[in-house]
């Protein structure tokens, strides 16, 4: 087994475990993240991919921080979290997509920057999500296609974007190159499971 599928069963396991230890049924856990409940059970069988909308409506839900979800650590750091180039933990919650969380280690973010590399060879794979609150996308490296609903955007090195993810949206590098973006989501509540 991989060491990404691996973390992503690990993962999927933790969702369980918060799920079976909060005594919450599958049927209303699976209502309160908008799916199904058979939905919920592959995610939690670690039969298929869990898009990071779901990790972040499991984490709101228990009242857990994403970084819980992905490593089964607490951030612990409250001033500031430094991350060296290409030191962030890497997550691939989609084919085509490998995110690189750049906050991991700070308690209650209110939002989510990840640098987002795209390949080109997974574009025939990739598939719109949604996910709530608002996204923010800057062109790191190469040329991008964004599609939202029915509106196609290309960006270049240096374009940016911002919109309401609610709306069926992917990204696609374009000019059959690797492209890379930082992404900056914007939760509906602050990662603290205090608030919760």
């Amino acid at each position: 087994m991989s060491a990404m599928n691996e973390l992503c069963n690990e993962t999927a396991a933790r969702i369980r475990e918060l799920r079976e230890s909060s005594d919450a049924s599958i049927e209303n856990t699976a209502a309160m993240m908008g799916i199904s409940p058979d939905t919920l059970r592959m995610y939690e069988e670690g039969k298929t991919d869990i898009p990071i909308g779901i990790l972040y409506a499991a984490a709101g839900i228990f009242g857990v921080d994403l970084t819980d979800l992905m490593t089964g650590k607490s951030p612990n750091l409250s001033r500031y979290c430094v991350v060296r180039s290409g030191k962030g933990p890497e997550i691939e919650r989609y084919p085509g997509y490998r995110f690189q969380s750049l906050a991991f280690d700070f308690q209650n973010r209110l939002f989510e920057p990840l640098l987002v590399t795209l390949n080109p060879e997974m574009n025939e794979t990739i598939a719109p999500v949604t996910h709530s609150g608002q996204e923010f996308n800057l062109v790191m490296s190469g040329k991008i296609r964004v599609i939202i609903g029915g509106s196609t955007i290309d960006l270049d090195t240096g374009d940016s974007i911002f919109f309401d993810p609610s709306i069926p949206h992917g990204q696609w590098a374009l000019d059959h190159a690797p492209a890379s973006f930082l992404t900056v989501i914007m939760h509906d509540h602050p990662s603290d499971p205090t608030k919760h």
